[in-house]
């Protein structure tokens, strides 16, 4: 999956925040929360989870404990 265009400015921030590049976590599958989830197609429960991933990092679980599940 490709992650969406962001400014720089919040691409750093959300690196600061969560440690991780976000860019580099949704190119590699991996979540930018828990860090541990190798996320595929069947991650997600719908295309607006599989959307939300690209903008957020966020894997299933972690999207559903940000926004409830």
């Amino acid at each position: 999956m490709e992650p969406t265009i962001k400014s720089p400015s919040i691409d750093e921030f959300i690196t600061a925040l969560t440690g991780i590049s976000r860019v580099a976590a949704v190119r590699g599958g991996t979540c930018t929360s828990c860090k541990t989830t190798k996320i595929t197609e069947d991650t997600f429960r719908d295309d607006l989870s599989r959307k939300e991933f690209t903008i957020s990092g966020l894997c299933q679980s972690c999207q559903d404990d940000v926004f409830g599940g």
